[in-house]
């Protein structure tokens, strides 16, 4: 008797009680050479050999390294001597300039995060049509997210909002102008990077557009007829139909807000000025790591806000069982 095998179309002949030894062998070199098609042999593993070796070299071996030094005190010159939970009782009981970073941080995410995605979706909504060269809009409307993490931005930025700037000017076109220095205020130096932030907000726009395309215009189309208007249209409609979109940037843009550094530092001239009030939690980890030379306290740091965006993220997927409405 014999079978045809459903993969390959080959025919392997069943066992039978007249079967000789040699018979036997040829079936199991029939068997091994199926098994080796079916799994693909070490092929597979060849092509993503470059994967495991970035993974383990420059993921995960980066990351317990930091781990074992975030307990140690370690200045990038001397070896590291074991100092157990030193650095993070320093960190929460001994170091004022630590809550200064956190209150920042807490502050930039928690404003610029919502006014960032706001404006995204409101642009993505103006967007969302067919009209000529809407090509070109869209481009100039993401262009700011492909500049804005430079660091000539930057220094433009602080140009702008100085006490000579053109923000200054444009307030003196309605009599306002008092020759502040934004940048120079403690009061208002931080805001100057929500700004920069909120300009930035391309990506998430496009995101948002993307999401806009695939809603079914025949429920807008209905809804309208039932006499339904625009606000009404996009309370009920399109907000509730958009929400995995917006759980989705939410859950990045929070996250890439924790992590800011380069505004900060070029605009406080790597400082956190004026009084600490734009030192952000990326750029004062920086400072202690690259500055202060204190590695391993700066890599308790990197951990304390790893765990930080990993809580967010976490409270964030369970707050959205509430909010966000998929198909099913």
């Amino acid at each position: 008797m014999s079978m045809t095998t459903a993969q390959t179309g080959e025919v392997v002949k069943e066992p039978s009680a007249a079967a000789t030894p040699s018979d036997q062998r040829e079936r199991d070199r029939m068997r091994r050479r199926l098994a080796r098609r079916r799994g693909g042999g070490w092929w597979p593993y060849l092509f993503l050999a470059p994967w495991f070796v970035g993974l383990f070299g420059l993921t995960i071996y980066p990351m317990l390294d930091s781990l074992y030094l975030s307990f140690t005190n370690f200045d990038l010159l001397t070896p590291a001597q074991w100092v157990g939970m030193d650095n993070y009782d320093r960190m929460f009981t001994d170091d004022p300039v630590f809550w200064d970073s956190v209150h920042a941080t807490l502050v930039y995410v928690v404003v610029s995060v919502p006014l960032k995605l706001a404006l995204a979706l409101a642009v993505a909504m103006l967007l969302n049509r067919d009209l000529r060269g809407i090509g070109l809009y869209r481009a100039a409307f993401y262009l700011p997210s492909l500049l804005g993490g430079a660091v000539a931005i930057a220094i433009v930025w602080r140009q702008v909002f100085g006490g000579e700037g053109l923000f200054n000017d444009f307030l003196g076109w309605f009599g306002l102008n008092t020759g502040q220095d934004w940048i120079s205020s403690p009061d208002t130096a931080l805001y100057t990077l929500v700004l920069l932030a909120v300009w930035q907000f391309g990506t998430p726009m496009v995101i948002f557009l993307a999401g806009l395309k695939q809603l079914p215009k025949d429920v807008f189309e209905a809804a309208a007829i039932d006499g339904a208007g625009a606000v009404t249209r996009f309370f009920k409609i399109t907000l509730p139909l958009l929400t995995p979109i917006v759980f989705f940037n939410v859950v990045l843009q929070i996250i890439d807000a924790f992590k800011t550094f380069t505004p900060a530092f070029v605009i406080s001239n790597g400082s956190g000025g004026p009084l600490n009030s734009t030192m952000l939690y990326s750029l004062y980890l920086y400072k202690k790591g690259f500055t202060d030379l204190q590695m391993g306290y700066a890599s308790a740091l990197a951990w304390v806000l790893f765990l930080v965006i990993a809580l967010f993220t976490a409270v964030n997927f369970i707050a959205s069982r509430y909010w966000v409405h998929y198909d099913d």
